[in-house]
């Protein structure tokens, strides 16, 4: 029971300190540890991923159901985990509507035929529909929300715990300027140790989880080359099937056709433009090469070191290379034997070689 009491009045106790110097903080009367640059950089970038993964889940999902009421009750069987109830969706309604219509005038009518032979193909296209929003809720919206309720709750979590570390390493190193008497000092000391190690501990997990966002991306990558495979194969169908559609109503009899349509009862066919798509990536050295070139080759012919922005995020492939992350500054310098696309980049007490087709000097 003592133990519990002990504890408990520890823990108040941290709490209040922890509440003391954040408070002394936003009123500036208490210095800040700031973070690394590097591991802020990683912070920002872990953010703007969380923000714009909602933004593209938001809009995608409106996409695949525009109706906000049925991602709603959707959204409820998810929450519920019950089955979402089978529906009809709009071509397939169109589609049977027209096939009863077409059965109520007659099949053997030209007009009833044609009502049929329409409610068929959009009963079609009804069921490319649904294969094509199944498959983009698997391969593309499954993986962005298991990132989002996953991954970046981990790193939330953590980055908590950053904040509550670095609070206390702040409360320790105020306490050991207050410290007067000698044992103070030395249990003040003692307390800033332990603190500093746990803050540096922390920070490493930190920084180990937002790079790992890196991958994510890649990882996200992937799963959009399965969104535009299943569009195009979606209106691939969608085009092939009112092609076919458009030939059967051109065989029946010209007196039954619109008068605008007399070019399409007679043979005429649609003609899609190809237009080529390229399956690779861009080029990261297509950004700005012919700029910086006369600065990269008076850089390698002299000594010096220049301030440098990196164009683009780069992992490293060994542990003689420097990973990099866009947009962020890096002092580069050229050494004696390297090869000449590469340079040797520093970041704080980190080293190591960098491509300088990533790089951007600075003036």
């Amino acid at each position: 029971m003592d133990f519990n009491v002990k504890r408990l009045a520890a823990d108040a106790g941290t709490f209040l300190s922890r509440a003391v110097q954040f408070t002394e903080e936003k009123l500036g009367q208490a210095e800040k540890t700031e973070l690394d640059a590097h591991l802020e950089n990683l912070l920002v970038r872990a953010e703007n991923t969380k923000q714009w993964t909602e933004r593209i889940m938001k809009q995608t999902e409106v996409l695949l159901q525009p109706n906000p009421n049925v991602r709603l009750e959707e959204f409820v069987y998810e929450k519920l985990e019950k089955k979402v109830p089978t529906r009809m969706n709009n071509h397939e309604l169109l589609g049977q509507s027209m096939i009863e219509s077409g059965n109520e005038f007659g099949p053997g009518t030209a007009y009833g035929n044609a009502l049929i032979k329409c409610g068929e193909t959009e009963k079609q296209i009804g069921g490319a529909e649904r294969e094509f929003i199944h498959s983009s809720a698997i391969n593309f919206l499954t993986p962005f929300r298991n990132f989002l309720e996953g991954d970046f709750k981990t790193i939330l979590k953590e980055r908590k715990l950053l904040q509550v570390k670095r609070l206390d390493l702040d409360a320790a190193k105020t306490r050991l300027k207050k410290a007067r008497m000698a044992d103070a000092r030395a249990a003040a000391e003692q307390e800033l140790r332990m603190t500093q190690s746990e803050f540096d501990r922390q920070a490493e997990i930190t920084r180990l989880l937002l790079e790992g966002v890196s991958s994510t991306h890649a990882h996200h990558l992937r799963c959009l080359n399965d969104f535009v495979e299943a569009q195009t194969t979606y209106y691939a169908q969608c085009y092939q099937y009112m092609v076919d559609l458009q030939k059967q109503l051109g065989s029946f009899p010209s007196s039954f056709s619109n008068n605008n349509q007399s070019s399409v009862s007679g043979g005429a066919s649609i003609s899609v433009p190809t237009i080529p798509v390229s399956a690779s990536l861009p080029n990261p050295s297509g950004r700005g090469s012919s700029a910086t070139s006369g600065g990269f080759n008076e850089l390698r012919s002299s000594s010096g070191s220049r301030k440098a922005r990196v164009l683009y995020d780069y992992d490293a492939a060994s542990s003689s290379e420097l990973s990099l992350l866009a947009d962020e500054v890096i002092t580069v310098s050229s050494v004696p034997g390297m090869d000449s696309d590469w340079l040797m980049g520093e970041r704080g007490n980190q080293k190591g070689k960098v491509p300088i087709t990533y790089l951007e000097l600075l003036n």
